[in-house]
């Protein structure tokens, strides 16, 4: 993680530096920009598994999909929980697991359904039709996240992750 901070400082610091204007903008959004810069982690890795169990060692598409998901699934939730929203709470961290948990079994659902539909019934290449159902449930994410999940409570603050 430190290592992910340190490179995210350096980003911040050479976009604030060389376009000011842009970085006042970025600041004030501050949760999207971070979880638009976590998400394509999860979704690298997720891209990254899928081609490996699909496209070198053959495991079927509905498979490697759901594993790669799988696996993605506990860098997303240490991302987004600590880092993107700033939350450390460990009261409630509990539940947030189980709801970040059945968050993930739907939009698994909806990952395995929209894939099949992509790639049967549009003959779309299974590694864009991952990436476009990636951007889409993401979207919905972000918002289930940031009011649902990881919603602020009084007395939370961004912790030793402030950046």
């Amino acid at each position: 993680m430190r290592i992910f901070l340190r490179l995210f400082a350096r980003f911040k610091h050479y976009v604030a530096r060389h376009w000011p204007r842009l970085y006042a903008r970025l600041a004030r959004r501050k949760s999207l920009v971070k979880f638009l810069m976590s998400g394509p982690i999860a979704g690298i890795l997720d891209l990254g598994l899928l081609y490996i169990l699909h496209g070198l060692f053959q495991v079927p598409v509905l498979w490697a999909t759901t594993i790669a998901y799988i696996f993605s699934f506990g860098v997303s939730f240490y991302l987004q929980k600590f880092w993107t929203f700033c939350n450390y709470n460990r009261k409630h961290v509990h539940y947030q697991l189980l709801m970040y948990f059945f968050l993930a079994i739907i939009n698994l659902n909806i990952n395995g359904y929209l894939m099949y539909i992509l790639i049967n019934n549009y003959s779309v290449w299974y590694l864009f039709a991952q990436l476009g159902v990636s951007i889409t449930i993401g979207l919905e994410s972000y918002v289930i996240y940031k009011f649902v999940i990881f919603r602020k409570r009084h007395g939370d603050s961004c912790g030793p992750y402030k950046l």
